[in-house]
């Protein structure tokens, strides 16, 4: 099994994954209270699919009972520019880096399909099990019980090889691999991460309530958002990175093998007089086969009002004054909102 592990390592590596980790279905005993407590307290915000599968998500072993390993894979999406530089250009929004380009799902589930695939013609008898981010998988836990990184302050998964740009992947399996060590916390005295939230959206380290995030405000939260985060949101339209930008331990990052997690250009700092103008034949166009696509045109709109109100830019009135119409009760607020901020 040693020796297949390896080959299995030596596999992913060629396939471009950044790193390999092997841990037990078992080996996060503590996700499933921490996961009802979260819940419990209402940091999950409208994200009811964190409440709907608790059992399976918060146990490992009760999504798949026979599984006897889960492999965990990180997959570099280094940015070439520093994500915090466009927020400086308050006529332009600001997407997250993972978003600037193709939805990294598909890409990284076939690369996991090929190294599944290599490991069940080495051993046909087994099974696996391939999953990434859509499924009631807690990965960020079981990264770190595999030892693939530790969960810092900001709650994401980081690691002093890989700083901390990098999808997770995991391939369940019932063959018995050998387990790595769980990684140990390496933050230290560090709060970059706390003290440059613009929402203030964490409690405490390590924990994160959601309804003051902004990449859950502007992806996952439906209708209009709380009039006093508005402001707080600056020219962000899609997510926010501000959280992994300014960690330290990306001076270790590894640069992104695949190019389609390469921004394009119109992407990454687009005008928002532009996207202000997207009607919905025009916005599916343009964000074909991308992210940005899933929360459909009017929550982008009312995400590019926001900014466009936070914009102090005058020369923006009259395109938000265009909206104040919108067949969309949500879009016509935040021009409302807008409008009143630039006045």
């Amino acid at each position: 099994m040693t020796d297949l592990k390896t080959q299995l390592e030596a596999k992913a590596l060629e396939e471009g994954f950044a790193k390999m980790r092997v841990c037990r279905p078992d080996a996060i005993p503590q996700a499933a209270g921490r996961l009802a407590e979260y819940v419990a307290k209402g940091r999950h915000g409208q994200m009811g699919w964190m409440e709907a599968r608790m059992g399976w998500r918060g146990d490992p072993t009760a999504l798949w009972p026979e599984a006897r390993s889960v492999v965990m894979l990180a997959e570099p999406y280094t940015p070439e520019i520093d994500p915090l530089e466009p927020l400086k250009a308050q006529d332009c929004g600001t997407i997250s880096v993972y978003a600037q380009n193709r939805d990294y799902h598909d890409a990284l589930k076939k690369r996991l399909k090929r190294v599944g695939r290599w490991l069940l013609e080495q051993v046909p008898e087994e099974e696996i099990k391939v999953f990434v981010d859509t499924a009631p998988v807690m990965e960020k836990p079981l990264g770190q019980a595999s030892g693939l990184g530790w969960q810092g302050k900001h709650t994401n998964l980081l690691a002093r090889d890989l700083g901390n740009w990098f999808f997770l992947g995991s391939i369940f399996t019932t063959l018995e691999l050998p387990a790595d060590p769980a990684e140990a916390d390496h933050c230290g005295n560090c709060t970059a991460c706390l003290d440059i939230c613009p929402t203030d959206a964490f409690p405490a380290p390590y924990q994160l309530d959601a309804r003051r995030c902004i990449s859950y405000l502007t992806i996952e939260h439906h209708g209009p958002v709380d009039e006093a985060l508005r402001p707080l949101m600056g020219n962000r339209i899609f997510g926010c990175d501000d959280c992994l930008a300014i960690c330290p331990w990306n001076k270790f990052a590894v640069e992104a093998r695949e190019m389609r997690y390469a921004g394009r250009p119109e992407l990454q700092s687009p005008k928002l007089a532009e996207l202000a103008r997207l009607d919905d034949a025009a916005f599916r166009t343009m964000f074909s086969g991308n992210p940005v696509k899933r929360i459909g045109r009017n929550r982008f709109i009312r995400n590019v009002l926001y900014a466009i109100g936070n914009s102090g830019d005058s020369g923006l009135l009259d395109t938000a004054q265009g909206l104040l119409d919108d067949p969309d009760d949500t879009v016509k607020d935040a021009a409302r909102w807008a409008v009143e901020r630039l006045r």
